[in-house]
């Protein structure tokens, strides 16, 4: 299976020049944070520690982070001894994440390689949740029917405070602390001054201080809805292009902003098969009073003068190309339409 992981999305965009103390701290403090709070090694646990080293190891050339048995001669009650098992998955993985950088390979490619251990560690636990979550009505059902049933049965009163409100209240409070591991590693990362965030299951570059705050953080919670997997997908695909210099960012970008208009005209059942375009489903939103005329005009600006001319062959024109500071425009401007027209919904 291959993995997407942070140290081969930006492995040509050099993050780190040297390791420092500050690097040492955060790596510590991101393993712990994880280790300790998002996802403490347990029985409940171990398979999904398994998955992350068995994946990232793969995605790594390596066939294990670190040594996954011992095997050595010791004493034991001052005579000989052979001491031989398998170490613990937690110890597999923290011998790899805590060793010393010695230099063998470059500080960007250490830190990046952990940096992807923390990615898919909180991609994972989030994923876990997320299924969980869709699983809550049919598990909350399950025993709502069997102690009622059960009560029934032996003719007993069913008091207050049941096995269902108990699942009710581990899932929130499971929402909740990684929700807080999340705000801490985002934290963290601030922190460290690396301009990293991380967001539905992926770390990437991140804008300043206010940009965050006002437009990355709510945009992100808002599009982490399975509903919105696809725009979710299209934005970061193009920050990852972005952030790499890959080809036509903001091709992706509107491609995010025409995937939320098509899923807001289909829920509001503006959708009559007979579209062929963006434009038409801006016109669905109108249609129903979501924009207004000069936000309708607007995005259809956008489409025609920013997504269309990425989204055909130029033939024998040239080959269009965005500056810089066009791109994030592109970009952000598409993340505060999506946020907008979400919320209006």
């Amino acid at each position: 299976m291959l993995t997407d992981i942070f140290a081969e999305r930006y492995k040509l965009t050099p993050l780190w020049t040297k390791f420092t103390e500050t690097e040492r701290r955060l790596l510590v403090q991101t393993y712990r944070l994880f280790s300790e709070q998002a996802c403490p090694f347990s029985e409940d646990n171990k398979t999904l520690w398994f998955d992350l080293q068995s994946r990232l190891s793969m995605e790594l050339g390596q066939a294990s982070l670190s040594p996954l048995t011992y095997n050595f001669m010791g004493t034991w009650n001052g005579q000989p001894h052979h001491y031989h098992g398998s170490w613990e998955m937690n110890h597999v993985c923290e011998t790899w994440f805590l060793s010393d950088f010695g230099g063998n390979v470059s500080a960007d490619r250490f830190v990046k390689e952990r940096v992807s251990f923390i990615e898919l560690a909180f991609r994972l636990v989030e994923e876990r949740i997320a299924t969980n979550n869709a699983n809550l009505p049919a598990a909350i059902k399950q025993a709502e029917d069997f102690f009622g049933t059960r009560a029934t049965r032996s003719g007993k009163p069913r008091f207050p405070g049941n096995y269902a409100d108990s699942i009710r209240v581990k899932n929130e409070k499971t929402n909740k602390d990684f929700h807080q591991a999340v705000m801490e590693l985002n934290a963290r990362l601030r922190q460290a001054e690396c301009n990293l965030h991380y967001h539905n299951g992926f770390v990437q570059r991140a804008g300043d201080d206010r940009m965050q705050a006002e437009i990355d953080t709510p945009f992100w919670e808002l599009v982490s809805a399975s509903k919105w997997k696809n725009v979710d997908t299209d934005i970061k695909e193009a920050i990852d292009l972005r952030d790499t210099d890959g080809r036509d960012p903001a091709f992706y970008a509107a491609r995010s902003l025409e995937s939320t208009i098509k899923i807001i005209s289909s829920e509001k059942q503006l959708t009559t098969g007979r579209e062929k375009g963006a434009h038409h489903y801006i016109d669905n939103l109108m249609s129903a009073k979501l924009i207004e005329v000069w936000e309708m005009e607007a995005l259809k600006h956008f489409f025609t003068k920013v997504r269309n001319p990425f989204g055909h062959g130029p033939g024998s024109a040239p080959m269009p190309r965005l500056t810089d500071h066009q791109t994030n425009w592109a970009i952000e401007n598409s993340m505060i339409w999506i946020k907008s027209l979400i919320r209006r919904v």
